[in-house]
């Protein structure tokens, strides 16, 4: 049984003010959710992790290979008018964000688009909730505000004005962000360079008990 609703995402209106991006509300079907959630991996600290280094198992599993099969890339392409056959994908999952995270950016100039897909229950608190923003200098002039409720699924297009970030927020808040990108090799070294970072995490966790 599928776990995503790629209808929705293609009945999505492509938003281009102040850059291309769409927001899928309830993307993630609304009866697999508990099931992907519970079996979300442990993520030892904030930052991205590759899923190399985490448990993936049962139905997240699942819901990652669909995300990386045909359909959902060819209804990517079709919203945002570009080719990724023989773009390369890059992964990674996020469980916890400090106050001092979601400062605003564009994402680097090797990603092509950005999959955010948030795992959390309704989201509360006035932060982490995700704007879309007209520049790189001012968090209040946004275009869109996405709270980062469970199922949510958040694309745009990278370019130099596609700047965004949020409130500060500390505490769980869980994604998967996948990229389609320029080449194998941003892959190679981006997956090593969180790799790094979640290893030595773990390390810090098993030694303290606290989360780095």
């Amino acid at each position: 049984m599928s776990y995503i609703d790629i209808d929705r995402l293609r009945a999505a209106t492509l938003q281009t003010d102040p850059y291309d991006f769409v927001v899928i509300p309830n993307f993630v079907k609304a009866d697999r959710l508990k099931d992907i959630l519970a079996d979300y991996p442990d993520v030892p600290g904030p930052g991205s992790h590759p899923p190399s280094v985490l448990d993936i198992r049962g139905n997240f599993h699942g819901l990652m290979a669909e995300l990386d099969q045909e359909p959902f890339r060819k209804a990517v392409e079709e919203k945002f008018g570009v080719d990724l056959a023989g773009r390369p994908t890059m992964y990674t999952v996020r469980g916890f964000t400090r106050a001092t995270d979601g400062k605003i950016h564009t994402d680097s100039e090797t990603k092509i688009i950005t999959v955010l897909l948030y795992m959390n229950d309704d989201w509360d608190a006035d932060g982490g909730r995700l704007r879309v923003l007209r520049n790189g200098t001012d968090l209040n002039d946004y275009a869109a505000e996405i709270p980062p409720n469970g199922g949510t699924l958040l694309i745009f297009r990278r370019s130099d004005r596609s700047w965004h970030g949020h409130e500060p927020f500390a505490g769980k808040r869980r994604a998967i962000q996948m990229n389609w990108v320029t080449t194998q090799a941003v892959v190679d070294h981006e997956q090593g360079r969180h790799a790094r970072s979640s290893r030595f995490k773990k390390l810090i966790r098993f030694i303290t008990g606290k989360a780095a």
